[in-house]
């Protein structure tokens, strides 16, 4: 019987974000691949990695939700061991091809980077990674990161440093979700005085002290920039 059948936490996953069973199958591949690595490698919590469905794929999978259907250029910063990033790509895997996207995944750790590749051969998964810092990346190829639709990170930087880091990936269309825990609303006081920019609080459906910031056309401050 397939685990979909069995594991309640795969089968909440399928009903609570529309998740084909096709994609469930690359997500078993993707799960396999990371228990393997994680002995070599550090890609999540070592006390996590058990959780994977619910701590890791249906946290990454409630960002689906928030992105238009028409979105085929998604940004993920410091994808570490690829959430959510490598998640929306195996989820976007199933798209039809004329509705199809790429998921460019932006991680500086050439051994992090070596995983990600590896899950993409493996899965089939329509994303690219780039190696590098977030900053550079965007400068080292300006064609492939005209006309972002969306920018995500996870547990990578308090928010004023990830805005920074983030910013010039941002067109007049561009979300940026950033995944928060118990601390956003102090990260969201730090860089009110440096930042403007669109904010929509959303609550995660995962983590009850958890937020999802939607950010759009974050611009510093003129005082901010001399």
């Amino acid at each position: 019987m397939r685990e979909a059948d069995t594991n309640p936490d795969v089968e909440n996953l399928v009903q609570a974000f529309n998740v084909s069973r096709e994609t469930i199958d690359r997500l078993r591949v993707y799960q396999s691949l990371l228990g393997k690595w994680q002995n070599s490698i550090n890609l999540v919590g070592p006390a996590t990695l058990r959780q994977f469905w619910t701590r890791h794929v249906a946290d990454s999978a409630q960002l689906a939700s928030l992105v238009s259907p028409l979105a085929r250029n998604w940004v993920d910063l410091g994808s570490g061991g690829g959430f959510p990033g490598l998640v929306i790509a195996l989820m976007w895997a199933g798209r039809p091809a004329l509705d199809g996207g790429v998921v460019h995944l932006i991680e500086s750790d050439g051994r992090k980077c070596a995983f990600l590749k590896t899950v993409i051969r493996e899965t089939g998964a329509p994303a690219m990674v780039h190696e590098g810092r977030i900053e550079e990346v965007r400068q080292q190829n300006p064609e492939t990161f005209a006309g972002v639709d969306v920018v995500s990170a996870r547990a990578l930087a308090p928010l004023d440093k990830l805005l920074f880091m983030s910013a010039s990936y941002f067109d007049i269309h561009t979300i940026g979700l950033f995944m928060k825990g118990r601390g956003w609303q102090d990260e969201l006081t730090a860089c009110r005085d440096s930042w403007n920019m669109g904010l929509e609080v959303v609550p995660s459906k995962t983590d009850q002290e958890a937020k999802i910031l939607v950010c759009r056309q974050p611009e510093p401050r003129q005082s901010d920039l001399g």
